[in-house]
């Protein structure tokens, strides 16, 4: 699936969007933990994110060289994690840098249809994935669940630790299939093309 959605023409390299899918799972599986944190990580196509984005607060990751925020780095994790704790999304180029977050989406989801109950996060990844060439990853607050945009259509949902696709179909839009990472202990639900 990766492959799939990381193609020349999205400007991302698969192994970059799979570490952004290992943190956001980290992210998700801290809920009830601490607290519920919630993510936006848009991944690839950088310069028209940046674009289209502004700062909501001072930059943390801004007066850092770039090659030291590469997101395959466990301590660039790390932090990543502690700064999902505010607001804003993370822009991440395609080959793997952590180059901004706390970042506001400037976007007109005009274009953009989701399913009923995603809020104004899932709203921002759709429209940037629609509107640029990225592609966008959602750690959803409400109820832990990590979602792929690309080119505004939700396009897979990794659910941490439920084994069992019966017991999540009625919350399912559409035709899917499962994907079981029994390793990481989650399930990938992708929309069937």
């Amino acid at each position: 699936m990766l492959r799939e959605i990381c193609s020349e023409e999205r400007k991302c390299d698969p192994d970059v969007l799979e570490t952004v899918l290992e943190i956001a799972v980290c992210i998700a599986r801290l809920r009830g933990e601490q607290q519920n944190l919630g993510a936006l990580f848009v991944v690839g196509d950088e310069k028209k994110v940046l674009k289209r984005s502004k700062p909501l607060i001072l930059d943390p990751l801004e007066n850092y060289p770039k090659e030291e925020k590469g997101i395959r780095d466990i301590n660039v994790q790390g932090s990543l994690r502690e700064l999902a704790k505010m607001d804003g999304a993370f822009v991440i180029s395609g080959d793997g840098y952590a180059l901004s977050a706390a970042r506001y989406i400037e976007t007109i989801a005009r274009h953009v249809d989701l399913p009923l109950g995603l809020g104004s996060r899932h709203m921002a990844a759709a429209s940037i994935s629609k509107e640029t060439d990225a592609v966008a990853v959602v750690v959803s607050e409400s109820d832990g669940v990590v979602r792929v945009f690309d080119d505004g259509e939700l396009v897979a949902e990794i659910i941490p630790g439920i084994g069992d696709l019966e017991l999540i179909k009625p919350y399912i839009k559409g035709e899917y299939e499962k994907v079981v990472k029994k390793d990481l202990n989650l399930t990938m639900v992708v929309k069937r093309s």
